[in-house]
């Protein structure tokens, strides 16, 4: 596997957890929810969430409302469901576990070349 390829793979893994991360703040509609990946410095383009926010609709975790606009058309906004929420726990407890097991593995390294400290 080449290294963008993981990196490929590790983004799409924690995209869901992030998209519900942001919502649990305040719901939004999709352009500010790629914006505010684009800051985090996690780039996503349309084509990908979408069928995302899509997906998470239809599994229950998202509902949204239209709004109307200043600026153009009425926009749809997504927040999270009961469901989303308790998804989001989940996720949340997941990722803590993840991130502790990583952080272990790293510290049993001994080469310093490897690591980026």
């Amino acid at each position: 596997m080449s290294n963008e390829n993981a990196k490929s793979q590790m983004r799409k893994g924690m995209l869901e957890y992030c998209v519900l991360l942001l919502l649990h703040k305040d719901a939004s509609y999709a352009s500010d929810i790629l914006s505010q990946l684009k800051d985090a410095e996690l780039l996503v383009v349309e084509g990908t969430l979408y069928p995302l926010l899509t997906r998470l609709k239809n599994d229950g975790l998202l509902n949204y409302e239209w709004r109307e606009s200043t600026q153009g058309p009425p926009r749809k906004y997504y927040c999270l469901t009961e469901l989303g929420v308790e998804a989001l726990k989940a996720m949340d407890e997941a990722w803590v576990g993840l991130t502790h097991t990583v952080e272990v593995l790293k510290s049993s390294i001994t080469d310093p070349k490897f690591l980026i400290v």
